[in-house]
């Protein structure tokens, strides 16, 4: 299985200025591309040629085959739920959210305390647990919360790379920005859908 770039959403300037144009062309454009590259030329000849990238996560040691898998999935993710046009939160997710830290405030102040607090690189996840219990889920470099049978919903990257062209080292201010491009109605999509099918 040869694993392909996802198509953006959005055009490539639709973000800015929360996240500008020059942001979106090495990230996605560069960054994940690398990481799509680097996986089908790793798993080559492997048992992981013919599976899709979250068996790929779930089954790999850690290593070159995981970082990569787990590097593209995150990224194809954290693209995919951003949008240029507010999307709102449905009642399922917010009545689950609100059940969970009482309010979206509270659960927005713990999850950006989070991704501000990562130390270094890695990415933070809203994630559903085998109890079907909302977690904010802090993962180090390519973590991914799949590992710990969980299902990822959202997710933001803290990497450098994310942010430090629009942001320079101010990775509160990213985190500030990056609530209102989040599309609610795809991360409530996730949460409802049938995980037999969640690939991406």
């Amino acid at each position: 299985m040869k694993h392909q770039m996802p198509k953006l959403q959005y055009a490539a300037a639709a973000l800015a200025p929360r996240m500008s144009e020059e942001t979106i062309n090495f990230h996605f454009g560069k960054h994940l591309q690398t990481y799509i590259d680097n996986i089908n030329k790793l798993i080559v000849g492997t048992p992981y040629e013919e599976m899709h990238l979250k068996e790929i996560i779930k089954t790999a040691q850690p290593g070159a085959v995981y970082n990569n898998a787990a590097q593209a999935w995150n990224h194809i993710l954290f693209f995919r739920e951003l949008t240029p046009t507010p999307v709102h939160m449905g009642t399922t997710l917010s009545q689950a959210i609100a059940a969970r830290w009482g309010s979206f405030e509270a659960f927005k102040e713990e999850f950006t305390k989070a991704a501000v607090g990562l130390f270094g690189s890695g990415w933070v996840f809203l994630a559903l647990d085998e109890q079907r219990q909302l977690q904010i889920v802090s993962e180090p470099n390519a973590g991914n919360p799949m590992t710990k049978n969980m299902r990822p919903l959202m997710c933001i990257d803290v990497w450098e790379h994310a942010y430090y062209l629009d942001y320079q080292n101010r990775r509160a201010a990213y985190v500030e920005n990056f609530w209102p491009l989040i599309d609610w109605a795809y991360v409530e999509h996730r949460y409802s859908r049938d995980d037999a099918f969640l690939y991406y």
